[in-house]
């Protein structure tokens, strides 16, 4: 079915980026998507999405264009109902929010209650476009808040939080049963999010002290102290790799410099990941050149944390097709 993803403003791209793993999306602006998925319920693993919208109808963002889209539809509620207008940022519509809900409201055929409707209808004005659906699911994003890792038994500073952490897991499109490793796992952060879409998860750390943290936090997953450059994992045994590279200026790397690092883990990714699976990889740097030839580069952003930190996030997916390693 065609739905409308209302997408949080947090990122420019990676919302969109994390609605894929669930729909095909066919067209988008600011903050909103229009994709074609089987479930919409499947959504409700997304961290970067408020609402999942049954596809109405879409128009130019005023009056006149809303109300002809309506007369078209001829919409009959079946319940009660409540009208909710969303306005996001660069919104063209100049008429007030409440002034538009009752318009549309009143043409929409059946009983209007704003305190206890049975049917929500809500129309997205993003840009010079508005997004018309019928809610099917909303996502209670405080729930990441309940697991902030200053709650956890274990804590270390400079994490990622459980939103951005569930938006790499989603972005590898790992399946309830499927194996989610993290090769740099630090306190288990991205390993709780996997856990809670029904990845059987693995980690590993070369620092004692995170290994020993991350199976306080995380007492599902396995765990084991390893160097993710020559990591005790068969080949081809893991469905999904999700990691955060070390890069703060207090971290110490032993051995070797970040980009040697990142480059043993690269091919470490290659080994023991199966063929078709995905990667995601975020680090201080863009480490696309270091990539092998097998590990196709899918998706790249950046993400701006503070002035001294930038994150650079890539989606690799594995080639079905061998290529030698160098």
């Amino acid at each position: 079915m065609r739905v409308i993803f209302e997408l949080s403003g947090e990122h420019p791209d990676l919302p969109v980026a994390e609605a894929r793993c669930v729909a095909r999306i066919i067209t988008q602006s600011i903050q909103v998507a229009v994709g074609e998925m089987k479930d919409p319920l499947t959504a409700s693993r997304l961290a970067l999405t408020h609402t999942v919208l049954a596809y109405l109808g879409e128009c130019q963002a005023d009056a006149a264009s809303i109300l002809f889209l309506l007369n078209d539809l001829g919409i009959v509620a079946h319940g009660p109902f409540s009208v909710r207008m969303n306005r996001v940022a660069g919104s063209a519509m100049d008429l007030p929010t409440t002034e538009m809900e009752r318009l549309i409201g009143s043409r929409i055929r059946g009983t209007i209650s704003l305190s206890a409707p049975a049917v929500e209808y809500r129309a997205v004005i993003s840009g010079d476009r508005c997004y018309l659906g019928q809610l099917l699911l909303r996502i209670d994003r405080s729930a990441y808040g309940q697991r902030n890792p200053g709650k956890r038994p274990f804590f270390h500073p400079g994490v990622m939080m459980p939103r951005m952490a569930r938006a790499m897991v989603n972005l590898t499109q790992v399946r309830a049963g499927e194996v989610l490793y993290d090769p740099f796992c630090g306190t288990g952060g991205i390993l709780i999010e996997a856990a809670m879409v029904g990845a059987t998860t693995l980690g590993s750390d070369f620092e004692p002290m995170m290994v020993t943290g991350s199976r306080k936090n995380a007492p599902e997953g396995g765990f084991f102290l390893a160097d993710a450059c020559y990591e005790p994992v068969p080949d081809r045994s893991v469905d999904a790799v999700v990691t955060d590279l070390p890069y703060g200026q207090s971290v110490v790397i032993r051995g070797e410099g970040r980009q040697q690092l990142a480059a043993g883990a690269l091919k470490e990714v290659i080994r023991v990941l199966r063929p078709g699976k995905r990667a995601v990889i975020v680090c201080n740097q863009d480490i696309r050149p270091l990539a092998p030839a097998q590990l196709i580069s899918v998706w790249y952003c950046t993400q701006r944390v503070h002035r001294s930190l930038t994150r650079h996030i890539h989606l690799f997916k594995k080639s079905k097709t061998p290529v030698p390693l160098k």
